[in-house]
């Protein structure tokens, strides 16, 4: 090594955060991209048009390129990435169901993936995020492994006994020891389900773990496969062997069965499907509006789960269908997307949410990411603002940690409390178009840029606001104007103590999306006195 090689080595060791075994609370305050990354970015050189919608088969991201395309999601404020799972796939023909080009078609755990890159790679990507004070969490499967037949030939896998696999047999949905044991998949592309009662099992699993954490300083991992298939002891040995912050999938609306999966005794977290079903009832136009889902739910988990502002808050992820798919108006997506950012638990945007991506299930809610060009798009901008609001809140206030409160609800919307911050979520939808007489909507009047204006907003004299929404369904999420020093909102629009301001407003519509507000603004709120 040169001279000027190691002194370069020995700063990085000095100023690389060495942050890999991130806990539950130094998650908390994070938000996370999720990144498919054989759909991300492309290898500078490869053909932009390989990768058609609905595609099955490799389209060429690799670690590389998710490195060097991070400002993208640095700029928008985010603090943590999550990646597709690691270890080497199945390596051969393609399946009737094309090729494991997502990663969770395991082979050989301990082997990485190298249609992805190298192990050099893997660690420069970790040690760039790290770099730049972000985190990184990789997908982790450990029910099962892939195959091509109900017989596979063991030797191929990290565990090659009989007895570390259960025998074959096709899941019984319903019954909880069927959907623990038995073979996720069909027998076309059979899943063997591994024995993760056997004691060679759970060691293994430990020592692959705890290697491959520290080997490319992983801060926290989330855990593939759905409700029940994966016994519950076997979780607090795994995560304590990776010694890092754990979320697992419980895929399902009901909240009784999903709280199980929290706890010592179980995973740190899980990704909160009970409240993104519950956010579909509220928000998705057309839908049933029903916005006392969501207020039964925050009720709900604040009673059953052991923390609630570690949940993982998604609205699209690789196993449900786009937004865009569900409800056909933009504010409602705002509305929903503001909820997960201003409320307990950690944020998580799936790749294109922000592009406003619009598949269906897999696999065409996987789309390439690069035909978008990485656009600063309407969504992509308010992102960035309750990013770099919610970021303010965790770094400088007891917010992250601080239950939410219902404030209101009617059929028309939710108001929440969280510390000091008051948000308003409402589903009545986009605006009317003010032209006489009135024509129907075109698409790009729903899409203009978000403009941050940090006009004043009056508060009434006994704590009430209006939030009137002539003009559209608009989110507004309020705070006091004397705790916003500091936060690089609004500094230089001339607000003063006691009044109200907001940071953005809303494509085409002079209400706010981020709305700062007075101090007085508590428990009332006079949201729907105009319904």
């Amino acid at each position: 090594m040169s001279h000027a090689a190691f002194l370069v080595a020995a700063f990085l060791a000095f100023t690389l955060p060495h942050v890999y075994a991130a806990t539950a609370d130094q998650w908390r305050g994070r938000s996370i991209y999720q990144v498919i990354i054989d759909r991300y970015a492309l290898p500078e050189g490869a053909d932009p048009n390989q990768c058609p919608p609905g595609s099955r088969t490799w389209c060429g991201g690799t670690w590389n390129s998710l490195r060097q395309n991070l400002d993208y999601i640095q700029d928008a404020g985010f603090t943590a990435v999550w990646i597709s799972p690691v270890s080497q796939n199945y390596e051969g023909p393609t399946t009737p169901y094309g090729d494991p080009y997502h990663g969770y078609w395991i082979a050989d755990a301990t082997q990485l993936n190298s249609r992805f890159g190298t192990s050099d790679d893997l660690k420069a990507l970790s040690d760039e995020l790290h770099r730049r004070g972000m985190y990184l969490m990789i997908d982790v499967v450990v029910n099962d492994v892939m195959a091509t037949s109900i017989t596979p030939d063991l030797s191929t896998y990290m565990f090659k006994e009989q007895s570390q696999y259960h025998p074959y047999c096709p899941i019984d949905w319903g019954n909880s020891t069927s959907e623990e044991e038995c073979w996720l998949g069909d027998t076309v592309v059979p899943l063997p389900d591994l024995n993760t009662e056997d004691p060679t099992v759970v060691a293994g699993f430990g020592d692959w773990i705890q290697s491959l954490v520290k080997e490319y300083n992983i801060d926290g991992l989330r855990i593939d496969g759905k409700y029940r298939h994966v016994n519950i002891p076997f979780w607090p040995v795994f995560c304590g062997k990776a010694g890092v912050f754990c979320i697992g999938e419980v895929y399902g609306p009901d909240v009784d069965e999903a709280a199980v999966f929290q706890g010592p005794d179980a995973l740190d977290s899980i990704l909160n499907y009970p409240m993104y079903n519950a956010l579909l009832d509220a928000f998705t136009i057309p839908g049933s509006l029903n916005t006392s889902a969501v207020s039964d739910m925050i009720t709900q988990e604040a009673t059953k789960f052991k923390d609630p502002t570690i949940l993982g808050n998604f609205i699209e992820n690789q196993d449900v269908p786009r937004w865009a798919n569900i409800s056909v108006d933009p504010q409602s997506l705002y509305n929903a997307m503001v909820f997960n950012f201003m409320t307990d638990g950690i944020p998580i945007v799936y790749y294109g949410q922000e592009q406003g991506f619009s598949g269906n299930s897999d696999p065409y809610n996987r789309e390439a990411m690069w035909p978008s060009k990485y656009a600063n798009t309407t969504t992509y901008q308010l992102i960035t603002t309750l990013n770099q609001f919610r970021n303010f809140l965790v770094n400088n206030t007891q917010w992250a940690t601080t239950p939410t409160q219902v404030l209101t609800t009617s059929p028309y919307g939710i108001a929440t409390l969280k510390g000091d911050c008051v948000s308003i979520m409402t589903n009545i939808g986009s605006p009317v178009s003010p032209c006489k007489p009135c024509e129907p909507l075109s698409p790009h009047f729903r899409f203009f840029l978000i403009v941050i204006t940090c006009d004043q907003w009056p508060v009434g004299s006994n704590g009430t606001i209006n939030a009137q929404y002539t003009l559209g369904g608009v989110p507004l999420v309020l705070y006091p104007t004397t705790l916003l020093q500091g936060s690089g909102l609004c500094e230089n629009s001339g607000i003063t103590t006691g009044s109200a301001t907001f940071v953005s407003s809303a494509p085409h519509i002079h209400r706010p999306v981020i709305t700062l507000l007075s101090a007085v603004v508590f428990f009332v709120v006079g949201l729907f006195v105009l319904f």
